[in-house]
Order: C-alpha cells, then sequence, then structure tokens
C-alpha cells in the first residue's frame, strides 16, 4: 500500500487504541482461521493511495469521506451505510479529499476465505433452495456497491466488537457472524436483482412475475392466495419463498409498493393528499396516513411541505 510521508502528530488519536504509524490509513488488523478485519484511519488529506488484498474483501465506510478509482467504474464518492464488495487481487485507488486531524476518515475492510465463502453458499444453496431450480444463491464480489440495510449494519458493528473482545468463545461467535453476514450478502443480491431488473427475470422467474403482477395491480386489494396461483405454489411454500428471497412478506412488499407509489403522487404540485391516498391503493385517509408513517415516519401532509419547502 503507498502511503503520504507526512509524520504522526500528537493531536491525532486512534479510535481503536493502536498506535499511530502513519497519517493515512493507519492500520489494525485482527486476524480469525477465516477472516481478517482492517480497521482503517486517516487524518489528513491523500490521493489516489492503493490498496488491495489477496483474499475476497468487504469495505465498509465508518466516517468520512473516500472517492475511489476502480478499473472498469468512473470515480465515485464513497461514505457512511455504504459496502463495496471486491474480488481477492483486485486494486483500489483512494482519494481522501476531506481528511483531518480532527475530522479523520474511517473504514473497515474484512477479508475472507474464499473457500468460506464457498462453502457457506453451497449450505445455503443445499438447505434452502431457490423458488428456480435454476437458480443458485451466490456472493458476487465483482465491484458491487450497496447500501447497508439494518441487518447488514449490525452485523458489521458486531464483527468489530467480537474481533476485539477477549472471550473464549470468539473464533465460535465470529464464524456464526461471518456465515450469516455472507448469506445477508447473498439474500441483499438477489433481492436487488429481483426488484431492480424485474423485466430481465419475468419470463425466467415467478417470484419477478409476481412482483410485476404486484405493481401492475397496486391499486386493487391482492391476497396471498391470488399471488401464490399466480406464483404456481401453495400458499405456504409462495409465502416461505418470498420472504426468503425477498426479504418480506407479500403484504409488506405491497405496503412500500403503495407507500412509493404515493409519493410519486404527492411529488406532484397539483396533487393532494386525497389523490395519493386512493391513487395508490389505499380507500381510507387514515389508514394512508398511517400506513405512509409506518414506513417512512412522517405523515403525508409533511412529506409534502418538506418536499416543495413549505412552512
Amino acid at each position: 500500500m503507498k502511503q503520504a510521508g507526512k509524520s504522526v502528530t500528537n493531536e491525532a488519536v486512534s479510535a481503536w487504541g493502536n498506535q499511530l504509524d502513519t497519517l493515512v490509513e493507519n492500520k489494525l488488523t485482527l486476524s480469525h482461521d477465516e477472516a481478517e478485519l482492517h480497521l482503517y484511519e486517516t487524518f489528513q488529506q491523500a490521493t489516489l493511495i492503493q490498496l488491495r488484498f489477496n483474499s475476497p474483501v468487504m469495505t465498509s465506510m465508518l466516517s468520512g469521506r473516500k472517492v475511489m478509482h476502480l478499473n472498469s467504474m468512473d470515480p465515485f464518492d464513497y461514505q457512511p451505510g455504504e459496502s463495496l464488495l471486491l474480488p481477492s487481487d483486485r486494486l483500489m485507488q483512494i482519494d481522501f479529499p476531506d481528511a483531518t486531524t480532527n475530522d479523520p476518515t474511517r473504514c473497515l475492510a474484512l477479508t475472507i476465505s474464499h473457500d468460506f465463502i464457498r462453502e457457506t453458499v453451497a449450505e445455503l444453496n443445499d438447505q434452502v433452495p431457490r423458488v428456480e431450480s435454476s437458480d443458485q444463491w451466490q456472493l458476487d464480489t465483482e465491484n458491487y456497491l450497496l447500501q447497508n440495510d439494518t441487518e447488514i449494519s449490525s452485523l458489521i458493528d458486531k464483527l468489530m466488537r467480537l474481533f476485539r473482545e477477549n472471550n473464549p468463545f470468539k473464533p465460535f461467535f465470529i464464524k456464526n457472524t461471518l456465515r450469516e453476514l455472507i448469506v445477508r450478502l447473498s439474500q441483499t443480491q438477489v433481492r436487488h436483482g429481483l426488484l431492480g431488473q424485474t423485466s430481465q427475470h419475468i419470463s425466467t422467474n415467478r417470484l419477478a412475475y409476481v412482483v410485476a403482477y404486484i405493481r401492475e395491480n397496486l391499486t386493487r386489494a391482492l391476497s396471498v392466495e391470488e399471488l401464490s396461483d399466480k406464483a404456481c405454489l401453495s400458499k405456504s411454500h409462495f409465502f416461505r419463498l418470498f420472504k426468503s428471497e425477498l426479504g418480506v412478506s407479500p403484504a409488506q412488499f405491497i405496503l412500500t409498493e403503495r407507500i412509493k407509489l404515493a409519493k410519486a403522487v404527492l411529488s406532484n404540485p397539483a396533487k393532494t393528499i386525497t389523490d395519493a391516498c386512493y391513487e395508490s391503493g389505499f380507500n381510507s385517509l387514515t389508514h394512508f396516513s398511517n400506513a405512509f408513517r409506518s414506513v417512512e415516519h412522517i405523515c403525508p401532509r409533511q412529506f409534502k411541505r418538506q418536499l416543495f419547502g413549505l412552512n
């Protein structure tokens, strides 16, 4: 790894408690049989710092901002709440445009044994097969950028704590948490594919077909029985597979899609809250308001006011 050469000052303090050897990508490495956790801190601006790992790696931003330069991708801002999956031996070149002693950039890099990933995914496919026999669970590490959801954020925090604690059960806990992380990441990738590229999978995946059907029929009542019939599955089998691959129940998915549609209606200055209610499939303003608040944590009126900067 290439690093800038400015001397370490007493003003910079490591959040991890380790000695500061450099102000750029100061590193603490913690090891496990199946993985290594590298915790990085940068206290000054720097450009095109090079980094690569000899195992598949998940990096996650903790504080501050980086600009990432990767082959086949335009440079992009990398910020807290985001993670990036990369294959082994993939060169990263990193800019630190904002890092200072008082406001350092912090991130982690979690390298995981390729064999451990393969074994975990194979077990997942054996125990929880996907809805289509032609599809497989897998972990795509090819420059895969994602926004951490609640579960993945929680697992990242848990691994940081486990790697640093002194506990006789530590290797066991880390191994099981790594396995869950791999499964959660695989689920996230499948979900993004089915929801973000639905049209590409309609003819080959029954859940993608059902997702498209739901989106086309949001304004009327949709039952699990109707949806399971569309998928040519029993009600119980459909419910289990839907939640397994999409991460939510059919009812929760329908609700979030209706709220998404309602937000689009509210984004039109000429549309009212009543318009948004009935055009997104709700038949009661009270039910609509409560449902909107449950998803967005504000009421429809507040959302519209914020959107258009109204008092």
